[in-house]
């Protein structure tokens, strides 16, 4: 049935849960798909990220032949049911054959390719990882040096398959990438394509029988200091996602979905893959970089016409970046909507894209520990700009009042702001370490998502802010923590504060806050070079400094940071509106709001004039304003 409203959710929910989910497992979907589908393309790839390129596609026989033949590569590897494969890869065919095999095999855990070796180390450590899937040497990338500075940090590793990018170029291109590279095969060091070429494509020769409870993959949430923080994600959580978004933006066998997002994330692995599969279904893989690849976002358009591309999942840098590209005459029809996520989106951003391009931009909301999505504006019903939408099918939501150590005082009323708590057969059973739990949970069973918002009277969510501490520089996780233990070090530094400043662009970036210790100068560059030349992360060098006499505190000396957030908000509205505030003698203020979270209230006796120049300059922020009589 049609999702337009929470009451066709709860219709839809009047069968039982269990009776929606047909399968035991990630590979019984597959297997059934490609016995439903057999020779209907289910993968097409361009290497170059070029709509003239010609694709490399795989049917759906094909696609489960390639993730059978990697798991019974991995079992002859030692991969038993809890062991873990992790895939340090970017988007290839080779990355689903990877992911889906290894949860056919054992446990699959991704990892970001921008991390750093001690990073990675830790995660794999962390999850005791087997096998190791990466790039093979290859000219422009840095993945082998990486993963052969992890294996020497990782007891438990034994083998690594080696994915040779070369056997996707011509004999002579490839010969002349790969002239100069050493011989890097080994014993305990594999050629993924000759590995699993030796194994069965038909079943596993395990014989396993996989039950939705067992874990399939292990997926690493949060920051980068300390112990990882991993999210396990069993068969059925990751089958219970797959059913919601495809009942919630009723994707259908003739849907061809693109995939820009790298599939280390929890979005481009669910949403633009395995969906579109459980669909039958054909999923567009567009190059090996996705949307970091500049010809992508220069050709889109035309990828879409020429694949007649129904749905997309983005990030907000995305929607930004393809405002600019111009659509020509290219014929963008097929598009049915554009999925957005991972970081806030301004309602202006919305407005202009949807304006230019005609498309229906669906923002949605989520988390790892949801699996993947926990709300989508309804493809088919009111969709509400600046909300997240209604909450997916067979899940709950409550916004709740929580104290300092996590523990439930109230339910929040209605389009009040408080806590964002989730229960459902989406959402994990809590972080592999168990003491990563603790406060997580409310009332035993509600997850904590950490994230502020309100649900309206038609039980549409809103977000209104964070209680994790999280910078989300375009749906990059930095972790603030790790940016200010390094000013710590800084013999001069007294006290230290990384804040995400909204950007235009990509979100948030981060800048810190520092009181400095008596008698100390306070020079932006110093600190600006220091941090340069500490903090390994690119993404996490702050932008800018900024000094205070004394960090704001509560009643019991904690450092306070909301009014930080809206010291920097003030900084942003000043840059862009001090001259035109001032010749209107208007004046504003930033403020903690409980329905909006952060708020910027203007007030003018020019109003019309003023909310001109907010939205022109101002709009495309995603911090809430008002502009008031004065």
């Amino acid at each position: 049935m049609t999702i337009s409203t929470q009451e066709d959710l709860q219709a839809l929910e009047s069968v039982p849960f269990e009776e929606r989910i047909e399968h035991s497992s990630t590979y019984d979907l597959l297997r059934d798909k490609a016995t439903q589908y057999a020779d209907r393309i289910a993968l097409s790839f361009l290497l170059q990220g070029s709509a003239d390129e010609e694709p490399i596609r795989y049917s759906y026989k094909d696609l489960f032949g390639k993730i059978t033949q990697t798991a019974n590569a991995l079992n002859q590897l030692g991969v038993e049911s809890d062991d873990t494969v992790s895939m340090l890869l970017p988007n290839l065919p080779h990355t689903h054959f990877t992911i889906w095999g290894s949860e056919a095999a054992g446990i699959f855990n991704p990892i970001n390719p921008l991390l750093e070796v001690e990073h990675i180390a830790a995660i794999l450590n962390e999850a005791k990882t087997k096998v190791l899937v990466t790039l093979a040497p290859f000219p422009g990338t840095e993945l082998w040096d990486k993963a052969l500075a992890v294996k020497a940090q990782v007891p438990s590793l034994t083998h690594i398959l080696a994915v040779d990018m070369a056997r996707f170029l011509t004999p002579e291109l490839a010969g002349a990438m790969t002239a100069e590279r050493q011989d890097y095969l080994g014993e305990d060091v594999l050629d993924f394509d000759d590995t699993i070429a030796q194994h069965n494509a038909d079943t596993l020769d395990s014989g396993r029988n996989i039950c939705r409870s067992d874990i399939a993959s292990y997926f690493h949430t949060g920051g980068t200091t300390g112990t990882p923080k991993l999210a396990p994600h069993t068969h059925f959580n990751e089958l219970t996602t797959v059913w919601q978004m495809s009942a919630g933006l009723d994707i259908g066998p003739g849907a061809v979905s693109l995939t820009g997002l790298p599939l280390f994330h929890v979005n481009a692995v669910f949403v633009t893959g395995l969906a579109t599969w459980s669909q039958g279904a054909e999923a567009v893989l567009a190059s090996p970089q996705g949307y970091r690849n500049p010809t992508v976002i220069k050709d889109f358009w035309r990828i879409v016409e020429r694949y007649k591309v129904s749905y997309f999942s983005c990030v907000p840098t995305i929607l930004s970046a393809l405002i600019d590209i111009p659509m020509d005459d290219a014929d963008v029809s097929s598009l049915d909507f554009c999925l957005c996520g991972a970081a806030p989106l301004a309602t202006e951003l919305i407005r202009n894209f949807e304006s230019k391009t005609g498309l229906s931009i669906l923002e949605g909301y989520g988390q790892t520990e949801g699996t993947c999505a926990s709300t989508a504006n309804p493809r088919h019903g009111e969709r509400k700009v600046g909300a997240v939408g209604l909450r997916l099918p067979y899940m709950e939501m409550r916004i709740v009042e929580v104290d300092e150590n996590g523990h439930w005082l109230r339910d929040c009323e209605t389009n009040e702001s408080g806590c964002i708590a989730i229960k459902g057969p989406n959402v994990f059973n809590g972080y592999k370490q168990a003491a990563q739990n603790e406060g997580q949970w409310v009332e035993k069973d509600w997850f904590n998502t950490g994230d502020l918002g309100r649900l309206d009277e038609q039980g549409y969510l809103w977000l209104t802010g964070r209680s994790k501490d999280l910078i989300i520089r375009g749906g990059h996780n930095i972790d603030p923590q790790m940016i200010e233990e390094v000013f710590y070090t800084h013999p001069d530094v007294a006290e230290a504060v990384a804040i995400g400043k909204p950007d235009k662009r990509v979100g948030e970036v981060p800048v810190v806050y520092l009181q400095l210790k008596p008698e100390q100068e306070a020079d932006q560059n110093t600190f600006l070079d220091f941090a340069m030349s500490k903090i390994a992360e690119r993404a996490a060098v702050p932008k800018e400094i900024h000094f205070v006499d004394e960090m704001p505190v509560t009643a019991v000396g904690k450092i306070f940071k909301p009014d930080l957030r809206n010291d920097i908000v003030k900084k942003v509205v000043d840059h862009h509106l001090a001259e035109h505030l001032s010749a209107l003698d208007a004046r504003f203020t930033v403020e903690t709001s409980k329905k909006h979270g952060q708020l910027v209230r203007f007030h003018c006796s020019n109003v019309e004039r003023l909310s001109e120049l907010v939205r022109e300059h101002i709009g495309e922020y995603t911090f809430a304003t008002t502009v008031e009589q004065a």
